[in-house]
Formats: C-alpha cells, structure tokens, sequence
C-alpha cells in the first residue's frame, strides 16, 4: 500500500461565504484555519496547500466574550526603538475590524510559507458586499 498524495490537478478548491454576524471571534476562527488549510478535505496533507477559499462577511459583528473588549490588546511595533504600539479591541472594531479575525486566524495557522499562502485564501469584508460573485461561492454555516 502506497500513501496517497494529491497531484496539483487533484486539488480543486472551492469558495465559503461565511456571515461573521453574531459570531464568537475564536470559534470562528477556528473553523475558518481548519477551511482554508484543507483539514475539513479527505485529501488533507500537512505539506501541501489543498485548502479551500473562503470570504467573510461582517466583520465589524463579529462578538468577544467576556471583558475582552476593552482588555485584548492588539500589538505591533514599527521597527523603531520603543516603537511598540497598542491598541484595544474596542477601537480596532472601530477602525479596522478586518484585522481581528486576521490575526485570530493567522495565530492558527503554520508560521511558514505554506501558512502564509494559506492565509492569502481567506479575505475579510466589513458589510455584506464583496467583489468574488464570479467565483460562486457557497454559504458556510459555522457550528455554535
């Protein structure tokens, strides 16, 4: 018995809508990572990227429970010394909600150039408008 590997032909994604309206944040980053890095495919292989397209939708619905909304701090650092910058959760919601579930879902991802990749599939819109109508893609109902 030889183990089966997809060939670059065998690999067809596919594109998810999901709705992040009334949405735990974590639960449905998970679900988003296991999507767009092919574990939800019977053709999973950790070395290759056979995960699926996925967009989302209200972003800026998207629920934290508990305190984290004024406690999560979303950091970064511009590269200059003392140049750490941070920002609570409650005004990234504000001015760029997209990047909550960005990095929720990137902090579930491989750190290397298959997770960067993977991370490429999945794009994250503030309304219910996008621009991916060509590609038809089918709703994602995510599990509470």
């Amino acid at each position: 018995m030889s183990t089966y590997f997809p060939k670059e032909g065998d690999i067809k994604p596919r594109w998810y809508v999901i709705d992040a309206e009334g949405q735990i944040l974590g639960r449905l980053s998970s679900a988003i990572a296991k999507i767009i890095s092919g574990k939800t495919k019977p053709t999973y292989t950790p070395f290759l990227d056979t995960g699926d397209h996925v967009i989302v939708l209200n972003a800026e619905k998207v629920v934290l429970t508990g305190n984290k909304e004024g406690d999560k701090m979303y950091r970064h650092h511009t590269g200059y010394p003392g140049g750490l910058k941070e920002r609570a959760a409650r005004f990234i919601r504000v001015e760029k909600p997209e990047r909550m579930i960005e990095e929720a879902v990137w902090g579930m991802l491989p750190k290397n150039r298959i997770g960067r990749k993977m991370l490429k599939k999945m794009k994250v819109y503030r309304g219910t408008s996008h621009p991916h109508q060509a590609q038809l893609p089918e709703a994602f109902e995510v599990v509470r």
